[in-house]
């Protein structure tokens, strides 16, 4: 029987944060616009009108409220940070428009390759990615990243990724969670693995990321919630034994991957699955899932500098998932994203 509360607690919140993170789109895309703009390009597919884009995304909130009022995982947190700590990072976010938005106009993305550690990484690593300055590399991009994206996304990131819950709800049902491991690739900020751990209390998690500011603030994140190892490791070679790992999760990683990368991580996530272990993969749409929005697709990487994003659109995942012995056990379009559970043999 469905709880009703939860499913009308769930949207109402979800719905709120949306309308709060479009509103602040709203003031960072007027305060951008004010320093002139950046050269226009025009894709050649069709792109979605505001509407279109706000009606998929509340038809995302009402189906996430639905699995709350089925009981496959808990309402989403209201907001995660103390509220001083959250408006602070706000005002920081909206400070930094004018440096994110001259660095978009004149295509400067090199600032990550300037940080210190950047020699120890891999080259495609070190960029900075939506115009973030020092990339990934810097304790103030680990703490501005969150609301950035947010911004972006009017709110709908949280629910993207929730849309992974559902599969792993479903395959954890008939399982001892206390007898289960979860391993997140490119755990970034921890964004979504608080989200599996107040789902899945029980269960032994670890993040991995290359980023050791990215892995100290979803350490911070994940504070007074039970012990989440997190590792400091590139996802093309995973520090884990063969078969060691449930269920692998890997959030918006492979856009960022240059080509044969991409094929080096899903290799060794297949190595460490147990067979029939659970792969839970949510990126963003790729060109021909939604024809009509193709034309968005292409504008992305030319506004917010991500270079592999034009391979990954046009990259056989099917393909390269089932070359290393993952079968395909379910796939869905939630908003801007691509959900896909995928079982070793």
């Amino acid at each position: 029987m469905a709880d009703n509360l939860a499913m009308a607690a769930q949207l109402a919140g979800q719905s709120a944060r949306c309308g709060w993170y479009f509103a602040l789109r709203m003031l960072a895309g007027q305060q951008a616009s004010k320093l002139g703009k950046a050269a226009t390009f025009k894709p050649s597919g069709p792109v979605p009108t505001r509407n279109e884009l706000l009606a998929d995304l509340g038809a995302l909130i009402v189906d996430d409220a639905r699995a709350v009022g089925d009981g496959l995982y808990p309402v989403a947190e209201p907001q995660s940070w103390p509220i001083g700590d959250y408006f602070g990072r706000l005002r920081e976010m909206i400070a930094d428009v004018p440096r994110a938005t001259r660095q978009r106009q004149q295509r400067q993305a090199d600032t990550a390759r300037k940080q210190p550690q950047a020699e120890e990484l891999p080259a495609y690593f070190t960029q900075d990615f939506h115009y973030q300055d020092g990339g990934y590399l810097t304790e103030q991009s680990a703490r501005l990243y969150d609301v950035q994206v947010d911004t972006l996304f009017m709110g709908a990131s949280a629910i993207m990724r929730r849309a992974g819950l559902r599969v792993m709800a479903l395959y954890c049902r008939e399982r001892d969670q206390r007898q289960m491991s979860l391993l997140d690739v490119a755990c970034g900020t921890g964004r979504a693995l608080r989200e599996y751990r107040l789902a899945f209390p029980a269960m032994k998690m670890t993040g991995v990321d290359l980023s050791g500011p990215y892995l100290a603030e979803a350490a911070r994140h994940l504070k007074g919630l039970r012990t989440v190892e997190f590792i400091n490791a590139n996802g093309e070679s995973l520090p884990f034994a063969d078969a060691s790992q449930d269920i692998v999760t890997m959030t918006f990683l492979y856009h960022e991957l240059p080509d044969d990368v991409r094929r080096k991580v899903t290799g060794e996530v297949a190595r460490v699955l147990k067979p029939g272990g659970l792969f839970v993969f949510i990126d963003s749409l790729q060109m021909g899932d939604r024809p009509e929005w193709d034309g968005m697709l292409e504008a992305f990487p030319v506004r917010f500098h991500e270079p592999f994003y034009r391979s990954y659109a046009i990259d056989n995942l099917q393909e390269m998932f089932a070359a290393v012995g993952l079968q395909l056990e379910s796939s869905r379009i939630a908003f801007l994203a691509k959900v896909m559970a995928w079982r070793k043999l």
